[in-house]
């Protein structure tokens, strides 16, 4: 990953997949034909249910875009190891207006409809969680109200239903650093209202090296305590898609009488496995937990990520 694609807009959606090369076609490589069989489902599934809302040709307008999927494992030495199968994918159907789309995936529950950002998923930065998070498969419609919000309502399996209403906005400071605002209101059956904030601050300091603090601030009826996370990280382009991450890693909630509830560094290593078909990722973390007496914890995270 090049490091200048950390400072596009996160929310900047994915155009799809380029037209194979000649090389492409002809390669019988496993990895590729996992991904062209994941894409080729996917636009099957968009285009039968593109047909339910008109006649309209799905080739007319419709694309699938943001598909991805991933196997990982984590393990942590307070918290055990668990394993992971996550897809997603987004739909824009030519039978529906050009601002409304439909997702699908199967995700971490919590996380998806918090909105919170990958870099603190349990899973995915190794930290202790509170609650057990679920991994759920989860569908839903979407509208863009402009460029820099949108509405959602879905429902994750055994019909649990939920609605969001999201807005972000970008802003530069300087060439080479911005500031970014979020803030995402959730409704489920299960947490009620809910909101999640996050603020991020990104400094570029040379075409291979930037750095980013990212704050998100989360709370619901149901657990009116405000649960913070934040983290500082420092993102090393290697060349050929090769990128070395060092980031620490905080968490705290109030009304725990802890400062910190957990804390921590871990470092990443990302390359590609096969070509750009297949991204590999390598994950050790070192992690001070406060239960009773502050203790240690070593952990240790490997996934793969094809893109379709």
């Amino acid at each position: 990953m090049a490091i200048t694609s950390l400072m596009a807009p996160a929310w900047a959606h994915a155009q799809g997949l380029p037209a194979s090369t000649p090389a492409q076609q002809t390669d019988d490589n496993g990895v590729e034909s996992a991904r062209i069989a994941a894409r080729s489902a996917a636009v099957w599934l968009a285009s039968g249910i593109d047909s339910w809302f008109g006649n309209k040709p799905f080739s007319d307008g419709g694309k699938v875009s943001d598909g991805q999927l991933g196997l990982s494992y984590y393990s942590r030495q307070d918290d055990g190891g668990s394993h992971s199968i996550r897809f997603n994918a987004r739909f824009q159907l030519p039978n529906l207006e050009a601002r409304t789309y439909l997702f699908t995936g199967r995700d971490y529950w919590q996380g998806q409809i918090t909105d919170k950002p990958a870099a603190f998923a349990t899973k995915q930065r190794l930290l202790q969680s509170d609650t057990a998070e679920e991994q759920s498969f989860i569908a839903g419609i979407g509208r863009f109200v402009n460029e820099a919000s949108d509405v959602r309502i879905g429902f994750k399996e055994g019909l649990t239903l939920f609605a969001q209403a999201r807005y972000r906005h970008r802003w530069h400071t300087a060439s080479d650093a911005a500031f970014e605002f979020s803030e995402t209101v959730f409704l489920t059956t299960a947490d009620r209202l809910g909101s999640s904030t996050a603020l991020s601050y990104q400094h570029q300091f040379s075409s291979v090296l930037v750095a980013r603090w990212l704050n998100t601030l989360t709370v619901t009826q149901t657990d009116p305590d405000a649960e913070w996370n934040g983290s500082l990280g420092f993102h090393r382009s290697m060349g050929q898609q090769k990128q070395l991450s060092l980031e620490l890693l905080a968490k705290s909630k109030q009304r725990t009488g802890l400062g910190l509830s957990d804390y921590g560094v871990q470092v990443r290593w990302e390359q590609p496995v096969d070509h750009d078909r297949l991204m590999g990722e390598l994950i050790v973390g070192h992690f001070w937990p406060k239960t009773g007496d502050r203790s240690t914890a070593w952990a240790l995270g490997a996934g793969l990520k094809m893109s379709f």
